[in-house]
């Protein structure tokens, strides 16, 4: 429930705080009222905007001074342009702010003068979601390598049983939590994405076409037609059990635990080629973040201080499930299935989705044109050496190592 306005006679801050998840609502102001029971001279009004907006009025209420108070910082460029221009607040100075996080988790909100602007907020993780019934009836096992993922998939296609449900109507879906979701492990993970930022690696390498036939590959197994699917079309075929298997992220739990599914489902990694070291995605999705032209940043800053304590890494842990948080140390879980995404880090390693850091800094920007490579491989438009010397070809009219790389 919403909470009432307090007015100004009752002597308490009244902060807005903006969003892109819209899905939220009630959860968050479960979680602000933890928070106002603690500091109840506060007050704290959420107010998001759709995700496809946020950006663009973000920017426009930031430019006319009318933005909120408080808001979700996306990571890495989005967020730092804000920074950039005098919109965000350094919070160097806020007490628990580098002792509660790594320091990989608060460099997708830092400045280059090695300033935090944002708070790390909510990550997610990527996965495989898979119809356990289906795999039972088959007497098919959770693959450990992409070898065996491909045979498993052909299993169920042979069986009369949709391998994957993932479409291509929405663009989105399949560069990140099909493209991205795999490619980790086609190019030796956080250490192979840091090879290409710093030239050291080329954008068409072996190891990137490597990723583009793993994604030319699925494609055989995704739904007749997929191209005319829509992310909920997609999702209504594994609810209805008539897919095996759905690549998506953490972020769509409470949407399945929704939906009360007549059938068990637990998630797995992608796996990794053989003898290849598996990587899984663990993204840090937003930060929150505070306008520098706030007219009450000292009760936005206790807010923010909070947000650092593990009391409320555990709060949003427990009440946004599908959203992780980034305290150093992480908390225990009461969802199973939050649970079953975090175990698939216990033995692989985590990286981010790979074109966040330095990649959309410029244009053509790389998430769009991954993207757009992606869709054209997939629907057989492009080879996957194609789609690799585009990418290189693109990237390189503005990002100098990839002008500079060893080919």
């Amino acid at each position: 429930m919403i909470p009432p306005v307090i007015h100004a006679q009752e002597q308490t801050t009244v902060l807005t705080m903006g969003s892109w998840r819209v899905d939220d609502i009630v959860q968050m102001y479960n979680f602000l009222d933890y928070f106002h029971l603690k500091f109840p001279h506060i007050r704290i009004r959420f107010d998001p905007t759709t995700p496809p907006q946020y950006d663009q009025v973000l920017s426009a209420q930031l430019q006319g001074g009318t933005a909120p108070d408080l808001m979700y910082l996306r990571s890495y460029s989005t967020s730092r342009k804000l920074y950039d221009s005098g919109f965000l607040e350094p919070l160097d100075n806020m007490p628990g702010l580098r002792t509660s996080f790594q320091a990989s988790h608060l460099q997708p909100w830092q400045g280059d003068d090695g300033s935090v602007y944002g708070v790390p907020f909510i990550a997610v993780s990527h996965g495989i979601y898979y119809n356990k019934d289906l795999f039972h009836h088959l007497n098919v096992s959770v693959p450990d390598t992409w070898e065996e993922l491909l045979l498993v998939a052909r299993t169920f296609a042979e069986s009369g049983v949709i391998p994957f449900a993932n479409a291509s109507g929405d663009a989105w879906t399949i560069n990140e939590i099909v493209m991205m979701n795999i490619l980790p492990n086609f190019i030796g993970g956080r250490e192979g994405r840091l090879a290409y930022l710093t030239g050291e690696r080329c954008l068409n390498d072996q190891n990137m076409i490597n990723a583009f036939q793993a994604l030319a590959d699925l494609s055989p197994f995704f739904p007749k037609n997929h191209a005319l699917l829509k992310y909920t079309d997609s999702l209504s075929l594994f609810f209805r059990g008539q897919a095996a298997m759905w690549m998506g992220g953490s972020w769509d739990i409470i949407l399945f635990e929704h939906e009360q599914l007549p059938f068990s489902w637990d998630i797995f990694a992608p796996p990794s080629p053989e003898g290849e070291s598996p990587t899984v995605v663990f993204h840090p999705d937003a930060g929150m973040g505070l306008n520098a032209a706030s007219e009450h940043k000292e009760a936005a800053m206790v807010f923010l201080s909070w947000l650092t304590s593990p009391e409320a890494g555990k709060l949003m842990a427990d009440l946004l499930p599908g959203f992780f948080p980034m305290h150093s140390v992480r908390p225990d879980l009461n969802n199973v299935h939050m649970q079953s995404f975090l175990d698939l880090s216990a033995d692989r390693e985590e990286d981010i989705r790979f074109v966040w850091d330095k990649l959309r800094d410029g244009e053509p920007d790389g998430y769009y044109l991954l993207e757009h490579l992606s869709l054209k491989v997939l629907n057989g438009r492009l080879t996957p050496r194609q789609a690799a010397d585009a990418l290189q070809s693109g990237l390189s009219q503005w990002f100098v190592p990839s002008q500079t790389c060893a080919h």
